[in-house]
């Protein structure tokens, strides 16, 4: 039957041999492992609970969501063909549902990597070098996305008020708080356009004549500067909304007020977060506990 099944893909499916080897590789795993339970199992007799066991034992082994599913697919599709050709009289694999992939944890740059940036390295009172400071600033002690920063115009910033208002996806606009640190660096920020820049756009961070900054300037610089203190690869704006959140849940803050300064729609989406601070719990767990590993 899976040889029948086989044949059918490379010659009337006209899958490459390549595939087709890939197909009998998944299905002899499924084989060998229902066989290995009871000897007398076979493709007719097996069953969906065997299917969800092999599904877990493939996971136990540390096997990846995109490896199980393609096994899984694999053994679909040989049922689908032995069920139209009258072979099984079931579809053990009906709805059965693959291990959903796993998101990659957003990246972060450390703490005290950021405290090292605004602490210790030397900035000058150059326009440029301000701008930047206070670019940096903003996203890490906001959180607010790139584009979010681009459009904000003079009167989108309260600085007496320590708060700004930015207008997210969708035109959604949002109060966002901020403390004293940002306060003074967005006043000095203020004072140095206004002596650097002789006449200006409405937008709040501008280019020294004046235009507001593109998505690549800030980027740009967000990345020579993060690279000042962090030698991680990807050093953007993003990066340091990620960091933003990583921090305030660390420092305890309660998930549904991140979801709101982010401006997410789901909570889905802030509770990444969580999972980020807690793989830091492991790891710092791993290297400090004596029996660890």
């Amino acid at each position: 039957m899976k040889d029948q099944f086989l044949q059918y893909l490379a010659h009337e499916r006209h899958y490459s041999a390549l595939t087709v080897l890939s197909y009998e590789q998944d299905l002899r795993a499924f084989e060998d492992f229902f066989t290995h339970i009871d000897s007398q199992l076979s493709w007719e007799t097996t069953d969906s609970n065997i299917i969800r066991a092999w599904m877990e034992s493939m996971m136990d082994k540390g096997h990846k969501a995109t490896s199980i599913n393609r096994r899984l697919s694999a053994v679909r599709s040989f049922y689908r063909f032995a069920l139209s050709r009258g072979m099984v009289e079931r579809d053990p694999s009906h709805g059965i549902a693959g291990p959903k992939r796993s998101k990659p944890l957003p990246k972060f740059v450390r703490e005290q990597e950021l405290n090292r940036l605004f602490d210790d390295v030397p900035w000058t009172d150059d326009f440029k070098d301000v701008r930047a400071r206070t670019i940096l600033l903003t996203l890490y002690s906001t959180g607010i996305r790139l584009a979010e920063l681009i459009g904000l115009e003079d009167g989108s910033v309260d600085v007496r008020g320590r708060q700004m208002k930015v207008t997210g996806k969708r035109n959604k606009q949002r109060i966002v708080p901020f403390g004293d640190e940002l306060a003074e660096t967005l006043t000095h920020y203020l004072e140095i356009r206004g002596q650097q820049v002789p006449s200006r756009s409405a937008a709040f961070f501008t280019t020294k004549e004046g235009m507001p900054l593109t998505r690549w300037q800030v980027e740009y610089e967000v990345n020579k500067h993060l690279k000042r203190v962090s030698t991680q690869k990807h050093l953007t704006p993003h990066v340091l909304r990620h960091t933003f959140a990583t921090s305030m849940v660390n420092h305890d803050a309660q998930i549904e007020t991140v979801r709101r300064l982010l401006g997410h729609e789901s909570m889905g989406t802030t509770e990444i977060y969580t999972h980020t601070t807690f793989e830091q719990l492991k790891k710092v767990y791993n290297q400090a506990h004596p029996r660890a590993n």
